[in-house]
């Protein structure tokens, strides 16, 4: 009797997908498009943008660690480097590959370190008690994005770069566009266009070494520089990454976790009881929210994932924001809850190009948070809560609260 194995399985079909991820309705309220894409299956062909949408945990992981498959220097966003100018030179740390990444990282990690923040922690607990006193003694209600998640990071981050002077308000607006930026040319992105070559003069005058105070992160930079361990040609473009990625994302960060503390009166209550719990409440804040939606990378060779070949030189697109809230990862997902281990998230990315400067956001949180703690007893939303769009970023632009003292 002859025995025939049995022919394989045919591959399933890929789904593909009408939707766009950049439509203002949708940067609206994400939520739907995300689950809607998580459930569709694990890669789902974007046809508006012919690109690989990746929304389930287990998938968004393994392309943001496979740096050898999913090359970042051919841009993190929709444009193809291989083939367009970006309109900026590319990041040396978001937008490169080892080996050309591996000195600057290097750098910045031992710079942005937590040893390193230490020298830090006692000057920052201190002006966060100071913003906070201002604030409450004037107030019981006020907007949690600007009086607090985008006041503290602007007053504390750009001296501790070194940057001196006045114009740290054109920070929140250059961020503003490099993230839009990352997506299509749609409205957002023309809304930021005329300010480019303004923002962009003035960033990159920071970063220059005799417009740095001697004592900053930049300083330190350019002291590597002189060592060796990076050029001096790389040195300003050092600096100039810290201050595209270190505001913009930290204040969503803290509107994010100040959003969902005023949603969750229980949680807070967990915080003002045990304050260990501040940088618990940060990371799960950032899985909750992400506010670093998206990022693209780009297929060095053919490669498989999630049952789809991903042809070379073709685009993926990567839903942090969605992987985030994926059920096959996360129990009850779309609760914020102290109860949990955020850790594993992907809301600072993953890998070799995980966010370089999370102690940073995580030591403002935890200064910021403990300094409420000790004086609000409860804060809640007091009026209509804005979002500010942007193509790459979940972002807010007024999140009023209401708040009872201590």
């Amino acid at each position: 009797m002859t025995m025939f194995a049995p022919a394989p399985a045919p591959a399933p079909a890929l789904p593909v997908s009408d939707a766009d991820p950049f439509a203002l309705d949708v940067l609206q309220d994400p939520l739907p498009f995300q689950a809607d894409l998580r459930d569709a299956g694990p890669v789902v062909y974007l046809r508006r943008y012919d690109v690989f949408a990746l929304g389930r945990y287990e998938q968004v992981h393994a392309a943001l660690t496979d740096w050898q498959s999913f090359h970042s220097a051919a841009g993190v966003g929709l444009s193809n480097f291989r083939y367009e100018t970006p309109w900026r030179p590319p990041s040396i740390l978001l937008e490169a590959d080892p080996p050309h990444h591996d000195a600057p990282r290097a750098v910045l990690s031992k710079i942005l370190g937590p040893r390193a923040l230490q020298k830090l922690r006692a000057s920052w607990i201190q002006d966060a008690d100071i913003l906070v006193d201002q604030l409450l003694s004037n107030a019981t209600e006020f907007d949690a994005v600007t009086d607090l998640a985008a006041a503290f990071p602007l007053r504390v981050f750009p001296d501790a770069v070194g940057i001196s002077g006045t114009g740290r308000e054109n920070l929140l607006p250059y961020g503003d566009h490099a993230f839009n930026s990352f997506g299509p040319l749609n409205s957002l992105v023309e809304k930021g266009a005329p300010r480019v070559a303004e923002l962009s003069g003035w960033v990159n005058e920071q970063c220059a070494r005799d417009a740095l105070t001697g004592d900053g992160f930049g300083a330190q930079i350019w002291a590597a520089a002189d060592r060796g361990d990076i050029t001096h040609e790389q040195a300003p473009l050092a600096v100039r990454s810290l201050l595209t990625a270190g505001v913009d994302t930290t204040v969503n960060g803290l509107a994010a976790v100040l959003y969902a503390f005023a949603r969750h009166p229980e949680q807070w209550a967990r915080l003002r009881e045990n304050r260990t719990l501040a940088r618990t409440a940060f990371d799960e804040a950032v899985r909750w929210e992400s506010p670093v939606q998206t990022f693209f990378r780009t297929a060095m060779r053919d490669t498989e994932i999630g049952g789809t070949v991903i042809p070379e030189g073709r685009k993926i697109l990567m839903f942090l924001g969605a992987a985030n809230r994926d059920p096959r990862r996360w129990d009850d997902p779309d609760a914020f809850d102290l109860d949990r281990n955020p850790s594993g998230h992907v809301g600072y990315g993953m890998g070799i190009h995980q966010c370089v400067g999370q102690h940073v956001a995580r030591l403002e949180s935890e200064a910021l948070l403990t300094a409420l703690a000790s004086r609000v007893e409860s804060l809640e939303i007091a009026g209509p809560v804005r979002r500010h769009l942007n193509n790459t970023l979940r972002s807010w632009e007024s999140v009023p609260v209401r708040v009872r003292l201590a």
